[in-house]
């Protein structure tokens, strides 16, 4: 059994990526300001924002969401960590509260501040509750998902106005500051900015989250060798796996893939049963659009509408080696069946590779998947695919059983991959 006793500056193990601090204690006191912000501004529920009014209507008006929003509170564990913040108050329990917050986060642009990030805000309020059974009935619910939908939406129209761009600052705090450029190296010579302007020329938060290499920074390696297969993303490296199987358990422990989940069991599913995959995430401070990794053709896409928060029911609350608050992160290879994503069929130019999937995958907030090819397209190495809007994801390459993909052995597991650098080789049958 783990201890009861609990360091809260202790680091989190599997909140990779960057998104929430790693420190327990650094997230409290973030959560706290933002619980003394809602008490301060005093909003009534029907002063919120319209959107936060209609989640409020869904959740009340549901018999099995309203009892699931009571009791994802309720199973919270009242043992440390859970069970307080800095202040020596209990954590959120209650959804009321939980709203508040949401109407208060989706009027906002995420900040660099205290020397560490809360990117993920919605998961960092969602935290405790998303590891309970009835928080995980509540968000694989459609009509909870569906608000979570449209009040990003509502979020993404605010984070593209210029008063967004607020966040982007040199000032202790802002995303310019030191400390927040020491998490990004080199920024002025690595993306298209302009340090001389206000905000280094950024328009907008999204503007600043989905911002340009400069030309020459990535260059595409090989770039006319189709026997290579090229990364499509930068990002670090979390599993590959072979002889995937069309359906398998993919909430267990080990998270199996279950590939007519993950292609929403599309037409094309059946030709991959069998196949490989290379999935790898995305940090907070990485590039976040999508290269595509051959030289071919668009042959489909298509976007789907999943899950925002559920996790894993195999996370639970304790690891084997002491407290584990995970969120999706722990959950990559689970969220690959259920979380909106993104589907990418290309028909490589060599026949040796044929139809292989470009997948990428929403985290929490970070959902919104823009595709910006259609099919038909001709693409090569390197060539943009689609970006996500604020924030970090995961996305998988999936090759047909077909195809002798060979992933290359200087890479393991959790080593960073840049942008299209080799990482496969497809040897001729």
């Amino acid at each position: 059994m783990p201890s009861q006793r609990y360091d809260r500056t202790t680091p989190v193990r599997h909140r990779v990526g960057g998104w929430l601090p790693t420190n327990q204690r650094v997230l409290e006191a973030w959560l706290d300001k933002k619980l003394q912000a809602v008490k301060q501004r005093n909003r009534l529920p029907n002063e919120w924002a319209q959107v936060i009014k209609d989640f409020q209507q869904v959740i009340e008006s549901d018999g099995d969401i309203y009892m699931a929003f009571h009791q994802m509170f309720d199973q919270v564990p009242t043992k440390p960590p859970y069970n307080n913040d800095p202040t020596g108050q209990p954590q959120i329990r209650d959804y009321i509260t939980m709203l508040d917050l949401f109407d208060l986060i989706i009027g906002e642009a995420p900040q660099y501040e205290d020397n560490d990030l809360v990117g993920f805000p919605i998961n960092a309020i969602l935290d405790w509750p998303m590891g309970t059974p009835a928080g995980f009935r509540a968000f694989t619910n459609p009509k909870v998902n569906e608000m979570f939908h449209k009040m990003f939406d509502v979020w993404a129209t605010y984070l593209g106005t210029t008063d967004s761009a607020g966040v982007l600052n040199s000032d202790t705090g802002g995303w310019f500051s030191t400390d927040a450029l020491q998490q990004m190296p080199d920024f002025a010579n690595t993306y298209i900015c302009d340090p001389s302007l206000p905000h280094w020329g950024f328009q907008s938060w999204d503007d600043f989250f989905t911002r340009l290499f400069r030309p020459g920074i990535r260059p595409v390696e090989a770039p006319d060798d189709d026997s290579i297969v090229n990364s499509a993303c930068e990002s670090t490296l979390y599993k590959t796996a072979k002889d995937i199987q069309q359906y398998d358990q993919f909430w267990l422990k080990d998270e199996p893939y279950s590939l007519y989940h993950m292609l929403n069991n599309d037409e094309y599913a059946e030709q991959f049963v069998g196949g490989s995959i290379w999935q790898a995430f995305l940090s907070a401070t990485n590039y976040h659009r999508w290269a595509s990794p051959v030289n071919g053709k668009i042959v489909k896409t298509v976007n789907i509408q999943g899950t925002y928060y559920a996790e894993s029911p195999a996370t639970g609350f304790y690891g084997d080696d002491g407290p584990d608050p995970a969120g999706p992160n722990l959950s990559q290879s689970f969220i690959t069946a259920i979380a909106a994503r993104a589907l990418i069929f290309i028909e490589a130019a060599n026949p040796n590779i044929g139809l292989m999937c470009f997948v990428a995958v929403g985290m929490a907030e970070v959902s919104t998947c823009e595709v910006t090819v259609q099919p038909g397209d001709t693409v090569k190495k390197g060539d943009q695919l689609g970006m996500f809007h604020f924030g970090g994801s995961t996305h998988c390459l999936i090759f047909r059983p077909e195809t002798n993909i060979q992933f290359r052995s200087n890479f393991n597991v959790n080593d960073k991959v840049s942008l299209n650098i080799a990482i496969a080789d497809v040897v001729t049958q």
